[in-house]
C-alpha cells in the first residue's frame, strides 16, 4: 500500500508489529531517545509510543530529546503523546535530562566532517561518555554505522559483526570510537549496551534509493563507480533499534542492521528509469568493492524487513512521480574515501 504522502508515510513508519508491542510491553522503566529531531527520531519516537499503548503500557513514558530547532515537529510528537524535552546535549548538564530505564542514542555527525573532524569526535566519541556516565543502569541502544567496517568485495556478501573493524575516515573511526566508550562503559560499570551498525536506511524522503530515482528522473547520470550498496526500510530500522533493547548486555550486543539483499546501483539505476519510461545515465565503472554489510543475525533475531526491496523501489518511483518532497541531503554512499 503506497503511502501517498507525508502523513500517510508517517503513519506507515509509526505502525508497530507485534513483534515489537510484545517486547516493549515488558520493558521496565521510562523510555528516552536522544536526537530525536533528527532524520529517524520522530518516526521511532510515536513507532515506540504507539507499540506501548497497543501493549498496555501507557505507564510507560517516551522523551523525546533534541534541540527542536522545528518547533513544529516538537508539537506534532507531543500531539501523539511524546513527551518532548528541549535540550542540548553538547553544551547541558546530562544531570537535567529525564531519568529512564531505557535509553536510544541517535546522535550524529557526518557531514562536513571532513572539514572539521574534531566537531565529528566530540559529537560521536565524546558525548557517549557523558551520555553513559548519566545512564549507568539503563539499557542503552545506539546507533553507531556499517562504515566501521571496510570496503570489501561486491561478491563477498558483506561484513558480518564478528569481522575485524577498519574504519576509513575521520567520521568512521568517530564512530568507532563512540562503540569504544560505550563498551566501556558496559565493561566498567555493568552498563547494557546494544551497538547498532546501520547501513543505509530509506525513507522515501531521502537514502540511496532517492538519490539514484532522483538523478534519474532529473536526467542525471549515475555514478556507479561504488556499484552496490544494502538499503533497509526505516520502519523495520527503527523497530530492530528499540527491539534491541531487550538485547543490551554488559558484553556488547553488535548487530548489522540493513536488507537482505546486495543492491546493485546499476540494476536500479535502469529500474528506475523503466519506471520513469526514460534510459538511465550512468557514468564511471564498478570498482567491485563497496561498504557491505550482512545483516542474517539481524534478520535471524527480528525476522526480515516488512517491506522488502522491489516495493521500496516501485514506492520511491511512485513518490517522486506524484512531486512528494524529498530531503534534499544526500547520502553520499558513493564516497570511497571516508570524507563526507
Amino acid at each position: 500500500m503506497f503511502p501517498d504522502g507525508e502523513a500517510a508515510l508517517e503513519e506507515l513508519l509509526a505502525t508497530p508489529s507485534a513483534g515489537l508491542i510484545a517486547d516493549l510491553a515488558g520493558i521496565e522503566g521510562d523510555l528516552v531517545v536522544l536526537g530525536a529531531g533528527g532524520k529517524m527520531g520522530p518516526s521511532l519516537c510515536r513507532l515506540a509510543r504507539r507499540a506501548l499503548d497497543a501493549g498496555g503500557r501507557g505507564d510507560v513514558s517516551v522523551y523525546a530529546v533534541s534541540r527542536w530547532s522545528d518547533p513544529a515537529a516538537a508539537r506534532s510528537l507531543a500531539a501523539d503523546g511524546v513527551r518532548t524535552v528541549a535540550f542540548d546535549l553538547m553544551d547541558g548538564d546530562p544531570a537535567e535530562l529525564p531519568d529512564a530505564g531505557n535509553v536510544v542514542f541517535m546522535v550524529g555527525a557526518k557531514f562536513g566532517s571532513a572539514g572539521a573532524p574534531e566537531h565529528a569526535w566530540a559529537v560521536n566519541a565524546a558525548l557517549p561518555d557523558r551520555i553513559a556516565r548519566r545512564y549507568p543502569d539503563a539499557r542503552i541502544a545506539a546507533f553507531s554505522t556499517g562504515n566501521v567496517y571496510p570496503l570489501v568485495a561486491a561478491g563477498s556478501g558483506g561484513s558480518v559483526e564478528t569481522d575485524p573493524v577498519g574504519p576509513v575516515g575521520e567520521y568512521a573511526m568517530s564512530c568507532l570510537g563512540r562503540e569504544r566508550v560505550f563498551a566501556h562503559a558496559a565493561s566498567t560499570r555493568g552498563t547494557r549496551v546494544a551497538l547498532i551498525r546501520l547501513n543505509y536506511a530509506v525513507d522515501l524522503r531521502y537514502g540511496v534509493l532517492a538519490d539514484i530515482a532522483a538523478a534519474v528522473y532529473a536526467g542525471e547520470a549515475v555514478d556507479v563507480t561504488t556499484g552496490q550498496a544494502n538499503v533497509v526500510w526505516q520502519g523495520y530500522a527503527n523497530e530492530v533499534a528499540l527491539r534491541s533493547l531487550g538485547h543490551a548486555a554488559a558484553v556488547p550486543f553488535t548487530i548489522n542492521l540493513t536488507g537482505p539483499e546486495t543492491a546493485s546501483v546499476r540494476r536500479l539505476a535502469a529500474r528506475f528509469g523503466a519506471e520513469f519510461g526514460r534510459e538511465a545515465a550512468v557514468a564511471g565503472v564498478e570498482s567491485g568493492s563497496a561498504l557491505l554489510s550482512d545483516a542474517s543475525r539481524c534478520h535471524e533475531l527480528f525476522g526480515y524487513p516488512d517491506v522488502p526491496l522491489r516495493t521500496l523501489v516501485a514506492w520511491q518511483a511512485e513518490w517522486i512521480r506524484r512531486g512528494h518532497p524529498l530531503s534534499g541531503k544526500a547520502t553520499k554512499f558513493q564516497v570511497r574515501d571516508g570524507k563526507f
